[in-house]
């Protein structure tokens, strides 16, 4: 929930302008809802794709403050984040309620980024492969198998996130993703599991993003707080760049 529409558009064009061309990654934003179009608008015809941070799972109706996957994609939205943290720990989102919303997102036609992550709590007492399988179980249930490949899945530890004063490793990125690849398999099949694109999502800046980008089974970055500053993001996905 940052920038008004004096920075978002000249945020999203300093974005734009600095990516370019760059060959071998995908780069998508995902700004809030007023400024979607704004930022769509700016995107257009470039190689930056636009996301959504939400969405609710109807097509439309008395959802009074709620957005549709219809909406979304009238404004050109590729991706939406489905699962973040915040919603899940501020909101009270359940696996179920997130389930709803991936299946309804994909039905629409929508790249789905779906987020899971453990507390410090849930790593300090040994929960956390318990928690990421029942995240991924949960929230993939009932999926589809023809949708898979408009799925990603984001590991976001929950304790690595902003100021708690802890930092992931990219050995401990590498390991969530590993347990999330590995569950994702027991549901889908082993050739689905590889083809699927795991970001990591945790503090990513650009002192430690080739790091992280750099390991076997980290497939790119979820990016919170360097995302608002057009040179850090744009140091971010040159690391991205770089690790290919």
């Amino acid at each position: 929930m940052h920038t008004n529409s004096a920075e978002a558009g000249p945020l999203a064009k300093a974005i734009v302008d600095g990516v370019g061309t760059a060959p071998h990654v995908s780069v998508a934003i995902c700004p809030p809802f007023p400024y979607l179009a704004l930022a769509g608008g700016i995107l257009k015809g470039s190689r930056v794709a636009l996301g959504a941070q939400n969405l609710y799972p109807e097509k439309d109706g008395a959802f009074t403050g709620e957005v549709s996957p219809a909406m979304l994609l009238d404004l050109g939205c590729k991706y939406v984040i489905l699962g973040h943290s915040e919603r899940r720990e501020k909101l009270g989102e359940t696996d179920a309620f997130i389930n709803q919303k991936v299946r309804f997102a994909l039905a629409a036609g929508l790249d789905v980024i779906l987020c899971v992550g453990e507390t410090r709590d849930q790593r300090d007492s040994g929960q956390t492969d318990a928690v990421l399988n029942r995240q991924v179980a949960q929230g993939l249930a009932q999926l589809s198998a023809e949708l898979l490949s408009h799925l990603i899945i984001a590991y976001e530890p929950i304790w690595a996130i902003g100021s708690t004063g802890h930092d992931a490793t990219p050995q401990q990125a590498q390991e969530g993703h590993a347990v999330i690849r590995r569950r994702f398999g027991q549901m889908f099949g082993e050739k689905s599991a590889q083809a699927l694109a795991i970001q990591y999502g945790g503090s990513v800046k650009p002192d430690n993003a080739a790091g992280f980008l750099g390991r076997p089974g980290v497939d790119g970055a979820l990016i919170g707080g360097a995302s608002l500053q057009a040179d850090q993001f744009l140091a971010i996905i040159r690391a991205g760049i770089s690790a290919v």
